[in-house]
């Protein structure tokens, strides 16, 4: 159980390392209709596993409290969507302007873009430990299928993340074995969130239907706030359109099928 736990907090983080390793192979940005393929199969993705993974799951933990059921789900994924939000006013936006005038030198803008994505990061490492945390303390509605697709649609998600940081540090005079290492460790920051939610599972099972809903909130706000935006504006959206249709609809039988 230990190792497949293990193998499930690093997929999340393997996303964002193979990401940041394109750095080495691609000689300038990400092709515009692969990013919105990526984007949008990842945020089909994550609105299914939101849905299916979390939300629905915490409800049913809930069903005790009879028409109430719904206010741990409720409550959760407000505070879940509150929190990105407070912390997207209080750290560096992840797509920073590239032609912002100021007096911030390379280094000052490198470090906040992979602290910003840092940041970002840890919400979706706490989800899939609430999940495999679940699973192991045997709580009948979180399934291992269940929370390896989690782990999988995040993988995918952290896949064009990797590559946001690498390619454009490199872009700014970084080497591109710099630039690779801050986009992987922009992801280190997932599996130890994940670990830590675990290893205060104890803590967490009383109030498990809020943290499976707050985890949710904050992952369908990384949708609406950088997914959806990337897949939707300027040309090529209806690549993103399909990849959404086709991310959400696999992430939604698997979860159903194996769960």
């Amino acid at each position: 159980m230990n190792l497949i736990i293990a193998k499930g907090l690093l997929i999340p983080f393997l996303g964002t390392a193979l990401g940041s390793v394109l750095v080495f192979f691609m000689k300038k940005e990400m092709d515009i209709r692969i990013q919105k393929i990526l984007s949008g199969f990842a945020a089909g993705v994550m609105v299914a596993a939101s849905v299916w993974s979390l939300l629905i799951p915490s409800m049913e933990m809930s069903a005790g409290r009879g028409k109430l059921a719904f206010v741990p789900a409720a409550v959760g994924f407000c505070f879940g969507m509150v929190f990105l939000l407070i912390l997207d006013k209080t750290v560096p936006h992840m797509h920073l302007d590239e032609t912002e005038e100021g007096p911030k030198s390379k280094l000052q803008k490198t470090t906040m873009m992979v602290l910003a994505v840092t940041l970002h990061n840890i919400p979706e490492g706490m989800a899939v430990g609430i999940l495999y945390a679940g699973w192991a303390s045997g709580t009948a509605l979180i399934t291992e299928a269940g929370a390896l697709t989690l782990a999988l649609g995040i993988a995918i998600q952290n896949f064009p993340e990797g590559a946001i940081i690498s390619m454009p540090l490199h872009s700014r005079g970084l080497s591109k074995a710099k630039s690779c290492w801050y986009g992987i460790l922009s992801g280190v920051v997932e599996p130890i969130a994940g670990l830590i939610t675990i290893l205060i599972a104890s803590l967490v099972m009383p109030v498990l239907p809020y943290f499976l809903s707050f985890a949710a909130g904050a992952m369908i706000y990384v949708v609406i706030e950088e997914l959806v935006p990337e897949m939707a504006e300027g040309e090529h959206s209806n690549w993103g359109t399909i990849a959404f249709m086709t991310g959400f609809a696999l992430m939604m039988i698997l979860d159903v099928a194996l769960g």
